[in-house]
């Protein structure tokens, strides 16, 4: 898609200082400028690339006062950085505004869909399925029987959705995630091998929630693993069965959350991060990367780090009299063989 600085200045209430017929179809780094491309200057300390850019248009502040003469084309407005994110996040609309369903994507006839929706090529969507309006669901992705999907919902190509779970409205799942794979149930028998205990529950997500690529979410053994309203998950990250996971709680890649913890609302999890199960994680709480959460938090508003984890601020006390643990050592060892000495003499 092209579009004119003019077309630009109207969207953002900025002003044109140039070709205001000057075509820009991308948008690039003001150091990696190219014809055809929109840049934006916010940060003072890349003022000298804006009298060197290639890119046809830059967005400034109507306070910056060009030393040089500039060949690109300028749009001054109030805030550049703001702007150029209103516009970013207008293209991205735009360039995602996919609807119709295709010839090769396959509805059951029970499935219900709302108005505007899309459907790419080779999505299944199963038996009394439910799909609200202006759903995206990209190619190859599957839709267990009996799920629901709410409005404005998006599935990014290769996501797998497991019977019965129900997704919330402006929700975004991204390529490779798996919902409502069954929880890791077994119990051991007397001869060594393990029985598969059937998961019958299913996966519920609230509205306003993301969903990274390659992240899992297991059915609950009975009942439901629960994701609340805002919560964002990284890519890889692992929630066991009967997991919940409380309103606007974040958390990087690779955290794994055992069966049947709760996470309380707002939490922040670092990368890496991993709980045991059954635990009770109290509202506000914390945790840095690599932490080891062995046991129920009560206390809102705490700050972790370490496994197995402590408060942040013992960890750091912690942590720099480890890095002088060899000298310690030494110490200690002078100290012992002076005792001895004295013990000798005595």
């Amino acid at each position: 898609m092209k579009f004119l600085a003019s077309q630009i200045a109207a969207l953002l209430a900025g002003t044109v200082e140039g070709n205001p017929n000057e075509e820009v179809w991308n948008v690039a780094k003001i150091e990696e400028g190219a014809p055809g491309m929109l840049s934006f200057l916010a940060n003072p300390k890349y003022i000298p690339y804006i009298y060197e850019t290639k890119s046809s248009v830059v967005i400034v502040n109507k306070d910056f006062v060009a030393e040089k003469p500039i060949a690109a084309t300028l749009i001054r407005v109030d805030d550049s950085y703001a702007s150029f994110a209103k516009l970013l996040a207008y293209y991205d609309q735009l360039s995602q505004d996919k609807k119709g369903v295709s010839s090769l994507a396959f509805v059951t006839p029970s499935a219900k869909c709302g108005e505007n929706i899309y459907l790419g090529e080779f999505a299944f969507v199963g038996e009394n399925v439910t799909i609200g309006n202006n759903v995206k669901v990209y190619p190859q992705v599957y839709i267990g029987d009996g799920s629901v999907i709410g409005d404005n919902t998006t599935l990014y190509p290769g996501v797998r959705l497991y019977r019965n779970t129900v997704v919330g409205k402006r929700c975004i799942i991204h390529s490779g995630a798996v919902i409502g794979a069954d929880g890791f149930g077994f119990v051991p028998q007397e001869d060594g091998h393990y029985e598969k205990i059937p998961q019958v529950g299913n996966v519920m997500i609230d509205d306003d929630v993301e969903i990274g690529a390659n992240t899992t979410i297991d059915r609950s053994t009975m009942g439901s693993t629960r994701v609340h309203k805002g919560v964002k998950l990284d890519n890889l990250v692992h929630l066991a069965h009967n997991v919940e996971v409380g309103e606007n709680t974040a958390m990087a890649a690779q955290v794994g959350v055992s069966g049947s913890t709760h996470l309380g609302k707002n939490c922040v999890v670092g990368g890496q991060t991993g709980f045991v199960g059954h635990l009770h994680i109290a509202d506000g709480s914390k945790f840095g990367g690599q932490c080891g959460v062995m046991g129920s938090i009560k206390e809102q508003n705490q700050e972790f780090m370490g496994t197995p984890i402590q408060p942040l601020r013992q960890y750091l006390v912690t942590n720099a009299r480890l890095r002088h643990i060899d000298e310690m050592a030494r110490k200690l060892d002078s100290l012992e063989k002076e005792l001895a000495k004295l013990k000798t003499s005595l």
